[in-house]
């Protein structure tokens, strides 16, 4: 028996072990050594990187759709000052009578809170107020950021959180009781986008149609920035602050370009986040296992989305013009 699956065979006989945990050591036992699967840091990088990518590719084309790139990265900066306030209120109550372990566990949920109230706030001031979009999302972003300003000397301490992973995220530092949160965030997801997708689309294509048939479109703003919050605060932990409206805007702006209509738009999005997500975690683990050399695995997964974007840009006008040309051929064929 490897030492990999010994050290497995002990961790899963473990009582204290997570039973999630224990399946993932279990997989790695039925691979060699030093490879991929063999490694549970890697295996749980690809699940939270999977259920990340489904999270954000069936959200980001309604945020490119209904131009909300700009309230996204809002609520992405909204994170520094709901982690200033987790970390106070954590330290205040419950350092003395929890261990460090346990500050993620806490701090989330305030997060979480913190980010769904702005987001609401702003739905609110926005619908209430006759300012722009852009002007009620700045007052909100100034304001976080002012929080966290002040409140920044506070969090320095590195043993309860790492700031640089907080920032740029770190999928292979992702735990079981994460993994199962954002699994519980995908079903979230795809009940509410089940419910209200078409609501979505019609408010952002004329809410003025939408209202004629009797679609509540404050109601459904209202619902789509809340899982909106929800879907930022509970990612940036894999993917990082700076990050992650990367991942909600790129891949659907990419699809955007060589997609015919909503439907096909809304399916490449959620395709071409895996395939970016898995992509950069590969190119990592190579680079890492081959040549010791240590990249951040959200950096190359934007980087990827970017030069996807970038070829979209010149392989759209390619497809639609076949496309167009194709449209004469299909109509001749059906007069004759």
């Amino acid at each position: 028996m490897t030492a990999t699956a010994m050290h497995g065979l002990v961790l899963f006989m473990d009582a204290d072990v997570h039973w999630l945990d224990r399946l993932i050591y279990s997989f790695n036992e039925n691979f060699a050594e030093w490879s991929f699967f063999s490694s549970p840091m890697q295996v749980r990088a690809l699940l939270a990187l999977v259920l990340v990518s489904v999270c954000s590719g069936a959200v980001g084309s309604l945020v490119v759709g209904g131009r909300m790139a700009f309230f996204s990265d809002a609520l992405a900066h909204c994170a520094f000052a709901g982690v200033s306030l987790g970390f106070l209120l954590f330290e205040t109550l419950l350092a003395h009578y929890r261990p460090a372990g346990e500050f993620w566990s806490w701090v989330t949920p305030v997060m979480v809170v913190f980010g769904m109230a702005v987001g609401a706030g702003i739905a609110f001031v926005r619908t209430r107020s006759g300012l722009a979009s852009d002007t009620v999302i700045g007052v909100f972003f100034a304001a976080c950021i002012g929080l966290y300003a002040l409140l920044r000397n506070l969090i320095l301490d590195r043993k309860l959180f790492d700031l640089e992973d907080f920032l740029f995220g770190n999928p292979l530092s992702a735990s079981a009781n994460e993994l199962i949160g954002l699994l519980c965030l995908v079903v979230v997801t795809a009940v509410v986008l089940v419910c209200i997708y078409n609501h979505l689309l019609l408010t952002n294509f004329n809410p003025s149609l939408a209202r004629s048939r009797r679609i509540r479109v404050q109601l459904s703003n209202y619902i789509f920035v809340m899982l909106l919050a929800l879907i930022v605060n509970l990612c940036l932990r894999a993917v990082g602050v700076l990050l992650i409206n990367a991942l909600l805007i790129v891949p659907a702006a990419t699809a955007a370009n060589v997609s015919r209509n909503l439907r096909q738009l809304f399916w490449v999005t959620i395709i071409l986040c895996l395939v970016v997500s898995l992509t950069g975690l590969d190119i990592s683990w190579e680079l890492s296992a081959r040549y010791k050399v240590d990249i951040g695995i959200p950096g190359a997964i934007v980087l990827l989305s970017v030069v996807l974007f970038v070829v979209s840009l010149f392989v759209g006008p390619l497809l639609k013009n076949r496309r167009s040309a194709a449209r004469p051929d299909r109509l001749a064929k059906t007069a004759g």
